[in-house]
């Protein structure tokens, strides 16, 4: 869905276009995509075609965040892989054009869901979803980081020891008053880092069904959306990431699958998603899955935080939906607690009885 453009300087745009972007043809408009909080996305329409603006968010912002230079170089390299993704065209880091960096790419015209529960297709249909879903996840994390020039895309170390300090310095960054179970969910994971066992992969960082877009007529995924959590770290917390999206209640606010018949659905349920999974990765289970879907929970509540903090700063994309999603992180803390007290019994196809 998109809105009349606003907060982008077409004029000053339209002549940077002109000079960087070959083929570029005015005049220019722009509508601003409604779905999304942490980057402004533009659909760009000139009379050379369609294309799509991905920019930094005005004002002061969390070090590190946004990183749309990042977004466009791991999808530049990714192309012709078997991770589909949309064609980058080119990287502004000029904050003097339109107030902030940004980058321009290819418009894929394709079908988004922002219901796991994708409503308005048959069940032949959604099945196929859900399988290319796992296949494109297991194809991410089989990406040969050196053949793609990516292996300096994050730093080695321990994922999850880097991940838990970063998030929790960002949330303390953005902390808008005392959440007890957030805190108690922090100390949890700070103590329950799991040793380092080796996996060093692409992670894509918030994949999930409505950053997917598929074809048209069929079930193929033809772009993956929105890398700007992508580094090089564990695979298994984009598995627990999109395990634990389907945890939420379900609807348009919540985009769960809580309490949902996914046998009549054909969607499949966690651990036979997780078993497909480890078949395509040639796994024979992950042990201490707890782990894995506590972190989840915890670093979407930090994130959910940080964009109540720029709803409440003014320079959120949606600002009445920020404050929404914010309210929501005492949700995501509960849930990171129950996971980690569960233990290694979440989603272990080894140790079932």
């Amino acid at each position: 869905m998109t809105t009349p453009q606003q907060d982008l300087d077409l004029r000053s745009l339209a002549t940077w276009l002109e000079t960087h972007l070959p083929g570029f043809e005015g005049p220019l408009d722009a509508e601003k995509f409604t779905r999304g909080q942490s980057n402004p996305t533009f659909r760009l329409k000139a009379a050379s075609g369609d294309y799509v603006l991905r920019r930094k968010p005005p004002g002061v912002l969390l070090k590190s965040a946004h990183a749309v230079d990042r977004e466009f170089r791991v999808q530049q390299a990714l192309a012709g892989s078997e991770v589909p993704v949309a064609q980058m065209h080119v990287l502004c880091e000029d904050d003097s054009v339109i107030g902030s960096a940004f980058y321009i790419m290819q418009l894929v015209r394709g079908r988004n869901f922002d219901d796991p529960r994708v409503p308005g297709v048959d069940t032949d249909t959604r099945r196929g979803l859900y399988d290319e879903m796992n296949r494109v996840l297991a194809a991410i994390h089989a990406i040969d980081l050196d053949a793609r020039g990516l292996a300096d895309f994050g730093p080695s170390g321990n994922y999850y020891r880097r991940q838990i300090d970063r998030w929790t310095r960002q949330y303390r960054a953005s902390e808008t008053g005392t959440i007890p179970a957030m805190d108690e969910l922090m100390d949890w994971l700070d103590g329950n880092v799991p040793e380092e066992d080796g996996r060093r992969t692409l992670v894509h960082g918030d994949y999930r069904i409505d950053n997917l877009l598929f074809a048209e007529d069929g079930p193929a995924c033809v772009a993956v959306l929105d890398w700007e959590l992508s580094t090089i770290g564990h695979p298994f917390a984009d598995l627990a990431a999109l395990v634990m999206q389907w945890q939420r209640p379900p609807g348009t606010e919540g985009r769960g699958l809580a309490g949902v018949d996914r046998k009549t659905l054909g969607i499949p349920e966690d651990q036979a998603f997780i078993d497909a999974y480890c078949s395509r990765m040639g796994l024979a289970g992950i042990p201490g899955f707890g782990f894995y879907l506590a972190f989840a929970f915890f670093r979407m509540g930090a994130i959910l935080q940080g964009v109540k903090k720029r709803a409440l700063n003014g320079n959120a994309s949606n600002p009445e939906l920020g404050l929404k999603l914010g309210a929501s992180v005492p949700d995501y803390a509960a849930g990171g607690l129950a996971a980690a007290k569960k233990g290694v019994t979440v989603g272990l196809r080894a140790n079932r009885v």
